[in-house]
């Protein structure tokens, strides 16, 4: 057995998973992720040597802080989710999206409406079979952002309110963190709570073996990705980072209904997924390659658009533009409540990016000309 495989191995002890597991199961809307970052901050603390929050909640842990040479590792903290925008006289609450939050997923789920009370169970109520089908003329209905409501169980708008509901609560669904077989887990939000969970092991592992790096490393947990890219946007103009490695998460496209001419050739299992794409710097894209080479990760390849539609972007092309790159873990059903990953994409990832951070340094040449 290689010495790659036996470092695969150890990296995910109880401790960790038992964080990974709470991190994944503590709701982070988009705007409202103070609950899933209290919880990123308190496991991360012990690794770094000092830790801040902007303005708006992203969260950063910084080893070497007084170091002039500047290192971003980067995921996003904020899940998709609901906002309550009408309550009508008969008690049902209807919605509208706080991120890209998928309408087709939502009938029947259980939620939890975060009200100035605290939490309170409801549910996305759907016409039985027998009342939709009752008429055969009557065209089967799809599921609308205008007709899915929120049932809590009040039975008008005064005993919805007394829950202390109101618009503008924010809704996340109940479904939380499980494994299934052949070390395949499944989750709401692995995007991107995986990531934050990857980089904050990254830390750990540096922390556990002593690794001294020559530069200052900046663990940063960003909110809002889901609705632009501005968490990014805002910590990457503070840090002013020389370097950012981002991960975040891929579609797995060998599940039904999704086509390989379209999205490429990426499947849960196969490893970590590196991309060309203008927002990512070649020569940085190389060394991560190599890098994965020498250490036996295996990788997969795929080619994006003008955007990543990842924080790469925003990193990328901020101050005077940083040199960066997007290391992507593939992820079925993404942005539905049973997002499922591989263990051992998750391990070869925090390899990756690890192994990664031990090559770069501020002699580095990242320059093209």
């Amino acid at each position: 057995m290689s010495k790659s495989k036996k470092t695969e191995k150890s990296q995910l002890n109880d401790t960790a998973m038992a964080f990974f597991e709470t991190y994944i199961n503590t709701p982070s809307p988009v705007g409202f992720e103070s609950a899933g970052q209290k919880v990123w901050m308190e496991y991360v603390k012990p690794y770094v040597d000092q830790m801040y929050t902007d303005p708006y909640g992203s969260a950063v842990g910084v080893i070497n802080p007084d170091a002039p040479f500047k290192v971003v590792i980067e995921a996003h903290a904020d899940e998709i989710s609901w906002f309550v925008n009408y309550i009508s006289d008969q008690g049902l609450i209807y919605v509208k999206r706080n991120g890209g939050v998928d309408h087709q997923v939502a009938p029947a789920k259980r939620v939890w409406i975060h009200g100035k009370k605290g939490p309170v169970k409801a549910v996305f109520g759907w016409p039985a079979i027998h009342t939709r089908l009752s008429n055969p003329d009557q065209k089967e209905p799809n599921p609308k952002i205008e007709n899915l409501s929120l049932d809590c169980g009040a039975r008008n708008k005064k005993e919805v309110e007394a829950l202390g509901i109101h618009i503008g609560a924010v809704v996340t669904y109940e479904e939380g963190f499980e494994a299934l077989a052949y070390d395949t887990l499944i989750g709401r939000a692995f995007d991107n709570r995986v990531g934050g969970f990857m980089i904050a092991e990254v830390a750990r592992l540096l922390h556990k073996n002593k690794k001294k790096l020559p530069y200052g490393l900046y663990v940063v947990n960003a909110v809002q990705e889901e609705i632009g890219l501005r968490g990014a946007e805002m910590i990457a103009r503070r840090i002013k980072p020389d370097v950012a490695i981002i991960t975040d998460v891929t579609h797995d496209t060998s599940t039904p209904m999704i086509s390989k001419i379209i999205e490429g050739d990426i499947q849960c299992g196969k490893g970590p997924s590196l991309a060309y794409a203008p927002a990512i710097h070649n020569k940085l894209l190389a060394l991560v390659e190599d890098t994965a080479k020498k250490k036996d990760i295996p990788v997969q390849w795929r080619a994006l658009s003008r955007s990543t539609g990842t924080d790469t972007d925003s990193f990328a092309y901020a101050n005077d533009g940083c040199p960066s790159v997007l290391i992507s873990i593939p992820l079925r059903y993404m942005h539905t409540t049973v997002e499922m990953l591989h263990k051992k994409d998750i391990e070869h990832t925090i390899q990756l990016m690890y192994e990664t951070l031990l090559v770069l340094g501020p002699k580095t040449n990242l320059r093209y000309h």
